[in-house]
């Protein structure tokens, strides 16, 4: 199977995708909000990724506090995916994320990668760590919205 995974924000959002096969994953792209100027603009934008890519299912992230509770951020993410639904019949997954964006971040920091140049993929990064917590999820535990 071949999964999408968005890393959602209210400025940005990362989008990773896995190979055919569903064992790795890869950056894709970062949708700017401000780019297309509306929500509804960009979710037709991203619509349109989706289509393109064909994924058999869509893995978005879900930012839960250390405790497990949610907060603002997890509900404005929750809004998002059931306007998702609205707009697409297939599948869509929710994988709790912790700290992805400071992860990937430390990842650039190890490479040395000049802090300036992180903006333009730390999104993608963060939701292809996303992903690759998702795959390495058994399946029956994988969580759908």
């Amino acid at each position: 199977m071949k999964f999408l995974c968005i890393d959602y924000g209210l400025a940005r959002s990362g989008i990773a995708v896995t190979d055919a096969g569903g064992r790795m994953a890869f950056p894709r792209t970062t949708l700017h909000l401000e780019t297309y100027g509306s929500r509804s603009a960009f979710l037709l934008a991203l619509m349109e990724l989706i289509t393109a890519e064909h994924p058999d299912a869509l893995v978005v992230g879900e930012p839960l506090l250390e405790d497990g509770q949610e907060s603002l951020t997890t509900r404005q993410v929750y809004n998002f995916v059931a306007r998702l639904k609205r707009r697409t019949s297939l599948p869509i997954y929710l994988m709790p994320e912790l700290l992805s964006s400071e992860e990937a971040r430390q990842d650039f920091d190890a490479v040395h990668l000049a802090r300036r140049k992180h903006k333009t993929v730390l999104d993608q990064q963060a939701a292809v760590r996303i992903l690759e917590s998702f795959l390495a999820e058994p399946e029956h535990r994988r969580k759908l919205a």
